[in-house]
Formats: structure tokens, C-alpha cells, sequence
């Protein structure tokens, strides 16, 4: 062991910076998991905090409150996950069928949101939403029609939400599709315009099989994160209004405003600790299926 450490200390010295921020951000943390089965108290710290065992998380079981979040959550990260993979492959075989020249520039205008803050794109929305000066309420007027209370009415929100998310992430999706895209072997292409298959037809057979294992990996990551939210999109785009919490309070909304309400840290980390575990089986549930099916694109 000893001579293989210093024949690859290189190497190794190299690699020392990342395990080091792996160690301290992944592994010392770890300690913390302590925290969902404690009541936990500031002048006591983390061990000496005294036991509960699982009443942390009868806060998240106890009542209607936890349905809605979760049906929420699950539901809209279902739909994030299909149609935001859907249209990013979509997007990925446009890109690739235009000139190199041209490509970059439409990567960088899709890309461009994907690097605004929630905080300001809500400032964006709510221009747009806005009761007395919003865009669409004055288009509306215009025409005749009544303005809406967008932050009062709950059902509009389901498809704002959607549309806010593809709109953030298609981007990033469709980027790391194309870069999949570009490392097929352009024999294949050559051989099918060669049989006379159309761009539709070397889409289907060549390039949407050849990213294929690419796609999967993509979709099980999503999948193990699908009890997670993007607390920036459903807090801030929201503007946290509570008469739209039917359709718009998820896990993570939900625990931020209970951890400010309560200054309850043992629920909060019992939330999130629930959050890991169904997303680490999510994960092996879904990594087995796909085994199952194909074990050449599972991830192990």
C-alpha cells in the first residue's frame, strides 16, 4: 500500500483538494443526522440534546398538511422531469441539425436563464401578474375581459409553475443532450442518408438510441431528487401567498415556513432526513427497473 501511495503521490496530491471538500461537505455532516431523532436546544448542542425518537416526525404525518405538500411535490416534479427531458431532446436534435455557426448563439440565448436568480425572475412574473400594473391583466382590460387575481386563484398556478421550470432548465437540458448528441460516430449518419432515411428517421433510429443511456442516467438522478423542490421557484414566483398554497406549497416550502414560524430544528431535519431516504430508494427501485430492461444502461 505504502509503495503504491508513493508511486502515484502525484496524482494523489492532486486529487487531495476535492477529497478534502468531498470529506468536509458530505461526510463530517453526517454527525447532523443525530438531529431528527433529538429535541434539539441551543445551550445543550447536538449530542447533549435529550432523545424523542420518532416524535419529529409525526409533525409531517399528523393531519391534511402533509398530503397536499407531498401530492405537490411528487406531481410537479413528475412533470418537470417528463416534459422537461422531452423537450430538452427535442431542443438537442434542433441544435444538432443546424450549422456550427448558429449553434452557439441559440445555446447562449437558451442558456441565458438558467443563470437568473428565482428572486429576480419573480420580480419578472409579477409584472407580469401583477393585479393593478401587470402586462397580461392590462392586455386583458384592453380587450374587454376582467382582470384576474393571479395570487388570490389557485388554479392558474399549476401551468405557470411548469412553464416557469421548463423555461429555466431547457437550457441546461437540452446543452448536455446535444453534447451526448455530437459524440456519435458520424459514420452511422453517413450510412443512413446513404439508404435514403430522412432527418426524422436518423433521429429515431440513430440518435435518440445512442443518447439513450445518457437520457437514463438523467431521469434516475431526477428521480432520486423528485421529493425535493425548488424552493426558489415555489417560494419566490409564488410570492408566498397562502390563498394559492393549494396548488403551490410543497415539502420544502412547507418545512421553511414551519423551521420560521416554530424554530423547530429537529422537525426541519426530520423533514429533510425523510426527503433522503425516499429519494435513495426512489433511486434503487428506479435503477433496478431499468436493470431489469436493459443492464447496460442502469447505473450500476
Amino acid at each position: 500500500m505504502v509503495r503504491i501511495f508513493k508511486k502515484n503521490f502525484g496524482v494523489t496530491l492532486l486529487a487531495l483538494p476535492g477529497f478534502l471538500l468531498i470529506l468536509l461537505f458530505n461526510y463530517v455532516p453526517l454527525y447532523g443526522l443525530l438531529l431528527p431523532f433529538k429535541n434539539y436546544k441551543y445551550n445543550l448542542g447536538i449530542w447533549n440534546s435529550p432523545w424523542v425518537g420518532l416524535d419529529n416526525f409525526g409533525f409531517l404525518f399528523n393531519g391534511n398538511v402533509l398530503y397536499r405538500v407531498l401530492r405537490n411535490t411528487l406531481l410537479y416534479n413528475m412533470v418537470f422531469i417528463v416534459l422537461g427531458t422531452f423537450l430538452s431532446i427535442v431542443i438537442a436534435l434542433l441544435l444538432f441539425e443546424l450549422s456550427r455557426r448558429f449553434v452557439k448563439v441559440y445555446q447562449t440565448i437558451l442558456f441565458i436563464p438558467y443563470f437568473i436568480s428565482w428572486v429576480v425572475a419573480g420580480f419578472a412574473f409579477r409584472a407580469l401578474f401583477d393585479m393593478e400594473h401587470g402586462v397580461i391583466n392590462s392586455l386583458l382590460i384592453s380587450v374587454g375581459k376582467e382582470p384576474i387575481l393571479w395570487y388570490s386563484e389557485p388554479q392558474y398556478w399549476p401551468y405557470i409553475l411548469v412553464a416557469a421550470a421548463v423555461w429555466k432548465g431547457l437550457g441546461y437540458g437540452s446543452v448536455i443532450y446535444y453534447a451526448a448528441l455530437m459524440g456519435i460516430d458520424a459514420e452511422y449518419y453517413d450510412a443512413a442518408k446513404i439508404d435514403g432515411a430522412s432527418k426524422l428517421r436518423q433521429a429515431f433510429s440513430i440518435s435518440i438510441p445512442m443518447i439513450k443511456p445518457m437520457i437514463t442516467m438523467l431521469v434516475i438522478l431526477q428521480i432520486g431528487s423528485i421529493c425535493y423542490s425548488d424552493f426558489g421557484l415555489f417560494y419566490n414566483v409564488t410570492l408566498n401567498s397562502s390563498l394559492i398554497y393549494e396548488t403551490t406549497d410543497v415539502i420544502d416550502t412547507f418545512v421553511y415556513r414551519s423551521l420560521i414560524d416554530m424554530g423547530d430544528i429537529g422537525m426541519a431535519s426530520a423533514a429533510g432526513f425523510f426527503q433522503s431516504i425516499v429519494g435513495f430508494c426512489l433511486v434503487l427501485l428506479t435503477n433496478t427497473i431499468v436493470r431489469r430492461i436493459n443492464p447496460e444502461n442502469s447505473l450500476f
